[in-house]
């Protein structure tokens, strides 16, 4: 049993998952019950934030572990700070916890340390480790450690090779356990990244996972020491959420652009080949579905190109109206760049979700993009920042049904194949040790 004083400090305790009701023990109790001799390990999620709404794949994964029978829990570094949820949501047994402790002043910490030394006899021998983190960090990983010991956690995995991945390495090693990696962009590609960290957070895992073969090369070229740990395994989605429609050629010529309003999406070139669109003739219209840190920006571009008649922008919306919009269009467009900071996508979530339902894809060659849409086969690519180019691909498939019913039978058929979040997440879990059947081929 953790003294009281680490106890107090998990703020939170646990955070209900469905935003309508507390449900305060749920699986937890069989999470945190004593672990029998040859039980299969017991898994410890870290995110940043969760639920996070622009994260729809982490709750992908936790919902098809949650179906392999995996036992999980989640531990989100931060309160999450929105408050819209997407239905799915609800159907999460783990208990999540939050994980406080990273505004803890230095001499706060010292008693933390203090306090955590008993139950935790790993922690003397990385006290080094702990002294070159940030306070904050360091704080949360003790706090961490803490909550792992008293769940029976046996293995951390977390989701970015950022602040996530940095506190589960740290609370592995005061807790005695293992912990794991998914990185995907933001985390491996912005400039500012320090090479020395990320090589030290990544060095140290039982297992990397990174979710396509482009990501997968680049991080075997920089980190070489990492490469007999390195395993590719795609994100999923849960088909059974994204039937597909057959009925591309009876749909009105609607453009549909799904994501956050930041430089790493590109719309404000979609907006630019909208008005080109325009100016051809072209019949359409563009439902732009997102918020974020250009949506006045856009806004602003919106009417300086005269498409207010053509253009709607949505805002954020639940996942349940992401897919009503995207069923609807004729086309969805990606046309992702890589940000002044180096920022880019890893594959957006949407792609994945369109080629499910039947809907083509206009995208750019942006990281592992083209390998999901790949160029004549399951959709378009264009170059990025090209606001022409990306206008004549959108032309050709609001103009010509049969080309884009071809790429789109074409797609769904390669997501059922590599993205499919039963298989993806059944390999996801063979890097905890869990024996469940992972598909051949899906790792590396």
């Amino acid at each position: 049993m953790l003294p009281e004083t680490i106890r107090g400090a998990v703020a939170g305790s646990v955070i209900p998952t469905d935003p309508g009701a507390e449900r305060p023990g749920g699986s937890g109790a069989a999470l945190t019950a004593g672990r029998s001799p040859g039980a299969a390990p017991r898994v410890g999620y870290v995110l940043k934030m969760f639920p996070r709404f622009s994260e729809t794949f982490v709750l992908t994964e936790l919902l098809a572990l949650q179906q392999h029978g995996v036992p999980v829990g989640v531990f989100s570094l931060r309160l999450p700070d929105d408050g819209r949820f997407h239905r799915e949501l609800s159907l999460l047994e783990a208990p999540v916890h939050h994980i406080g402790g990273h505004h803890l002043r230095t001499a706060e910490l010292w008693a933390l340390l203090g306090a955590a030394r008993t139950a935790l006899p790993g922690l003397v021998l990385h006290l080094d480790d702990l002294l070159d983190a940030e306070v904050g960090e360091a704080a949360q990983a003790v706090l961490l450690a803490g909550a792992a010991v008293e769940n029976g956690i046996t293995h951390l995995h977390a989701h970015f090779a950022s602040i996530a991945a940095r506190v589960a390495r740290l609370a592995a090693r005061l807790a005695g356990i293992t912990y794991s990696v998914t990185a995907h962009a933001k985390d491996i590609f912005v400039d500012d990244i320090d090479d020395a960290e990320l090589a030290r957070t990544l060095g140290d895992a039982h297992t990397v996972v990174t979710i396509s073969r482009y990501n997968a090369d680049h991080l075997a070229a920089r980190f070489p020491e990492i490469g007999d740990r390195l395993r590719l395994v795609r994100n999923g989605i849960d088909l059974a959420g994204f039937p597909f429609r057959a009925d591309l050629v009876h749909r009105p010529p609607r453009i549909a652009a799904i994501g956050r309003l930041v430089e790493k999406k590109g719309f404000g070139y979609l907006l630019q080949a909208a008005a080109l669109l325009r100016d051809r003739g072209v019949g359409f219209h563009l439902d732009l579905v997102g918020t974020g840190a250009l949506a006045t920006v856009l806004a602003a571009d919106v009417q300086q190109l005269g498409l207010a008649d053509r253009v709607r922008l949505h805002g954020a919306q639940p996942q349940d109206r992401v897919r009503e919009v995207v069923a609807g269009a004729a086309v969805l467009a990606a046309p992702c760049v890589v940000g002044a900071d180096g920022n880019r996508d890893g594959l957006p979530t949407v792609l994945l979700e369109a080629m499910a339902l039947g809907t083509p894809c206009v995208s750019t060659p942006v990281t592992g993009i083209g390998e999901a849409v790949v160029p004549g086969r399951t959709g378009l690519l264009v170059p990025e920042r090209d606001p022409r180019a990306l206008a004549d691909a959108l032309e050709s498939l609001l103009t010509d049904r049969a080309l884009g019913a071809g790429l789109a039978a074409a797609a769904r058929r390669l997501v059922e194949q590599d993205y499919d979040t039963r298989r993806q997440a059944a390999a996801v879990a063979a890097g905890f040790g869990v024996p469940t059947a992972a598909p051949e081929g899906a790792l590396r």
